[in-house]
């Protein structure tokens, strides 16, 4: 395999030069990149829709021997459309007594942050809207924001099960969120940088030839251990099976969504799909090289890449039971904390050994 070269050139400064907006100063710049972030925003909506009402129903449908949406539109295609029509025109149900503030507030916060994540995600062929050198620790931080929303939903509700999912939330993320960090951080080791660019760069060499062909130095292929860990630390972290705990039907309604409707319901289905795909970015980042590989455009690799990690956490939902929420956090405190800090650990030594 020959990778592509990452593309430095950024996407905002390319309409720029395409459109002539540079010639505006300061105001051509502005709107150069609110046009980027427009397209790099829709391209992520047109995925979360795809993956939400559609591809989440026929991929458990296939691992569940079942037949799933086939009647609306040609392969049941059209269910997005209808799905999307028949949420936001049901009513805005408001209970008494909530916080208003922080209830209308809470839905925002879920998808915002996931949208704001994808600003210094490397997409390839160009497409990547900023990259600072602080790239890695921003896209954490503003991940991480989510739980905020989780625990706005919860608490404003009044509703003593929407609390309960909040407060599983706020453990949950507590005891993945420092492993999920930390192993991250034996990338970082690796590379000598927290550019997002620069960890996709640090992985454009082969690692090793096997029959003639290169097999690149992938940080999946470097430190699978590292790679296994980060993917279970992120899943948990999404709160998907089985650790989606803090939305448990069958224990607590549906957690901290249980009092949203319509409009706000959406959102933070939506902003589930998207934290989704953001964590599939950041694993394709920092693991799986980014947008590179042969023959096709960065931007397709960077799809396929993310696509198929969301077809995994699909499998993980139909073929794994939920853990309890004492079982959860056992497994996150015991088990993923010890073993991420091992791996830096580890990760330090062997760099410093054999690569200093």
């Amino acid at each position: 395999m020959n990778p592509a070269p990452l593309e430095a050139v950024l996407l905002p400064e390319t309409i720029s030069e395409l459109t002539g907006l540079g010639q505006f100063g300061i105001l051509g710049d502005m709107i150069a990149a609110f046009l980027a972030a427009f397209f790099v925003g829709n391209l992520m909506l047109a995925m979360t829709g795809v993956a939400g009402p559609w591809a989440k129903r026929k991929i458990t449908a296939a691992f569940t021997d079942r037949i799933a949406v086939n009647r609306v539109g040609p392969f049941g295609l059209l269910i997005i459309v209808a799905s999307a029509v028949q949420l936001l025109a049901k009513e805005l149900i408001i209970p008494e007594h909530v916080d208003r503030p922080a209830y209308d507030l809470a839905p925002v916060v879920i998808a915002s942050s996931a949208m704001l994540g994808f600003a210094v995600i490397p997409m390839g062929s160009g497409i990547q809207l900023a990259d600072p050198e602080v790239g890695l620790v921003f896209v954490f931080a503003i991940a991480s924001i989510a739980s905020v929303g989780l625990v706005m939903a919860g608490y404003a509700s009044n509703n003593k099960f929407s609390m309960l999912g909040g407060l599983r939330a706020v453990a949950q993320n507590i005891a993945y969120e420092i492993p999920l960090i930390v192993t991250g951080a034996s990338v970082v080791i690796f590379t000598g940088t927290l550019q997002m660019s620069g960890i996709v760069e640090a992985q454009q060499q082969a690692l090793f030839t096997v029959a003639g062909i290169g097999i690149p130095a992938w940080f999946a292929i470097v430190n699978p251990f590292a790679f296994v860990l980060f993917l279970a630390a992120n899943i948990a972290e999404l709160g998907r099976n089985p650790f989606d705990t803090p939305e448990a039907p069958t224990e607590i309604v549906a957690g901290y969504q249980t009092e949203y409707s319509s409009v706000y319901f959406v959102l933070i289905y939506l902003g589930e799909f998207l934290h989704i795909f953001l964590g599939a970015a950041i694993i394709t980042t920092i693991f799986l090289g980014g947008p590179t590989g042969p023959v096709l455009p960065g931007i397709v690799w960077f799809i396929i890449k993310i696509w198929a990690i969301f077809l995994f956490t699909q499998w993980l939902r139909s073929a794994l039971p939920r853990v309890r929420i004492d079982q959860m956090i056992e497994i996150g405190w015991k088990g993923m904390l010890v073993l991420s800090f091992a791996n830096l650990v580890l990760t330090a030594v062997i760099v410093g050994v054999f690569v200093a």
